[in-house]
């Protein structure tokens, strides 16, 4: 009788893979990567007034705060050892217009929960977004002059704004409107205002994708919206086209960068990282969050399993942190080891 057992060394040259896989202990010690809390930047939204927390129907598990309420949800969120927290508003109708101008506030809803933040939970770093998207009567990230999103207009007001934002306390000014030299006028406006040591996140390769509609929802832009942001955001199928749009960000002064959204695009990641060796984040956006909630709620599948191994993907891809909805659930899981 054959020894099938001598076949199979002989033809793998006795390496067998399975060796490092046969028991929890090994699998632990040849781990490649791993998920901490230190990667986790958690996404929260925000609306005016006193003690609300109101359910977004399309993000389920996901509320949008009055700002007093996510005071002691950013406290929570610290105390779990999450580093950041990345904020998003939902202002008032009549408080949009044309231009966003409402984002030149120095009170406005934002910056209102920077300067919080920073008074009641310190430890914890803010992420701000100088997007015109939710200051605008039309929903588009820009200034919008006839049927044109206006680049030069827009990169103007975005720098005034991200210096408002710095006097607020915010750490991290994260631009994710598209315009083409951005960065460059927010660092320089940053610099002049005396803002040297805050940072920016660029929104490096931001493609126009299908999985935004739970936020426009959350932010209250989905019926506004007029057109679409195909001319300022990066079409899916161009992969050289969005590095050559990091590499101009890296140049004129970002401190990170950021690919969103996340999981279809996992080659960026690792592109980005390979090519620029900055750090690199994935945005895991809330078409994303709601896909896995759906599906896990439906019984299709293991929703924290996913959860987890979503996440685990970034890091295996060459990402250094993740922007998630999930990442106070996941900051408990962590908890309990």
């Amino acid at each position: 009788m054959t020894d099938k057992t001598h076949i199979v060394d002989e033809i793998t040259g006795h390496r067998r893979m399975r060796r490092n896989r046969k028991a929890d202990w090994t699998r632990r010690l040849v781990q490649e990567n791993r998920l901490t809390v230190d990667d986790l930047i958690w996404p929260i939204f925000l609306v005016p007034g006193t003690n609300i927390s109101e359910p977004i129907p399309a993000m389920p598990g996901v509320n949008r705060m009055s700002v007093d309420v996510a005071v002691e949800a950013v406290k929570e969120a610290a105390d779990l050892g999450i580093p950041a927290v990345a904020t998003f508003p939902n202002i008032e109708m009549d408080l949009r217009d044309q231009t966003g101008s409402n984002i030149l506030d120095a009170n406005n809803l934002l910056n209102q929960a920077t300067a919080a933040f920073k008074k009641h939970v310190p430890n914890i770093g803010v992420i701000t977004d100088v997007a015109l998207d939710p200051f605008t009567s039309h929903g588009h990230d820009g200034i919008l002059r006839g049927n044109e999103i206006v680049n030069d207009e827009t990169v103007d007001l975005v720098a005034r704004a991200a210096v408002m934002q710095a006097d607020a306390g915010s750490d991290i000014i994260a631009p994710s409107e598209m315009m083409d030299g951005r960065i460059g006028a927010i660092r320089r406006a940053l610099d002049a205002a005396g803002h040297q040591n805050v940072g920016i996140m660029s929104y490096a390769t931001k493609f126009a994708s299908g999985c935004y509609g739970p936020y426009r929802e959350a932010i209250s832009t989905g019926g506004l919206l007029k057109g679409d942001k195909k001319s300022y955001y990066i079409d899916p199928a161009n992969g050289t086209e969005a590095i050559r749009d990091a590499a101009l960000d890296v140049e004129e002064g970002a401190d990170m960068l950021m690919v969103k959204p996340g999981l279809p695009y996992l080659d960026i990641c690792w592109r980005m990282k390979e090519a620029f060796g900055l750090p690199v984040f994935a945005y895991q956006v809330s078409g994303e969050y709601s896909m896995i909630k759906a599906a896990a709620a439906n019984g299709w599948i293991d929703g924290e399993r996913m959860m987890l191994e979503t996440l685990l993907c970034f890091k295996r891809a060459g990402c250094d942190g993740i922007l998630s909805y999930f990442s106070v659930e996941v900051a408990k899981i962590l908890a309990k080891g």
